[in-house]
């Protein structure tokens, strides 16, 4: 039984049946409240040990994922559309992340650009105010990608003069 759709399939390879851990057969999810394991846990339930979510599991927490808001002061580069792209997809390529899709746009007369790297794992989007030598980016991730990795790939494309970095853990349920 198909549980995803053929673009979904072939663009990220996943499978969001769920094994019975009695039977071993697969029970797709079907979103119904009532649909439940043998052991009486409900299917897809936050506290399904056999849910395919992507949470991470770190210092005794489980969340959906690491959102970093990052702001780059006194960059260079920020004007240049095809270098943006090329450091959202070495950003992607450096945090483990699959990359889906990048939509920019170009203002003028400034010559900002802001757009988001459409990713398996969630995303970077990124603003630009190249007349006062500013980004803002955020990197949201969940599963196995690293965000944090991506820092660098933005440090060495946009040689900032300072950056901040701030961390939130988002959808923490224990």
């Amino acid at each position: 039984m198909k549980t995803l759709t053929a673009l979904s399939e072939s663009v990220m390879d996943l499978d969001l049946r769920t094994p019975d851990p009695e039977t071993e057969q697969e029970i797709p999810h079907t979103g119904v409240a009532n649909d439940h394991h043998a052991d009486g846990s409900r299917i897809g339930s936050l506290f399904d040990a056999n849910r395919l979510d992507h949470f991470i599991e770190k210092d005794g927490q489980r969340f959906a994922g690491t959102h970093l808001i990052i702001d780059l002061w006194d960059a260079s580069r920020l004007d240049e559309l095809g270098h943006v792209e090329e450091s959202l997809r070495q950003a992607t390529e450096a945090a483990g992340a699959t990359l889906l899709n990048i939509d920019l746009h170009y203002f003028t007369p400034n010559g900002g650009v802001s757009g988001v790297a459409v990713l398996a794992e969630s995303h970077i989007s990124i603003h630009t105010w190249p007349e006062c030598g500013y980004a803002a980016i955020d990197i949201f991730m969940c599963g196995d990608a690293e965000p944090s990795k991506a820092i660098g790939v933005l440090e060495t494309s946009f040689s900032p003069g300072s950056i901040e970095v701030g961390e939130h853990r988002r959808g923490v349920i224990g």
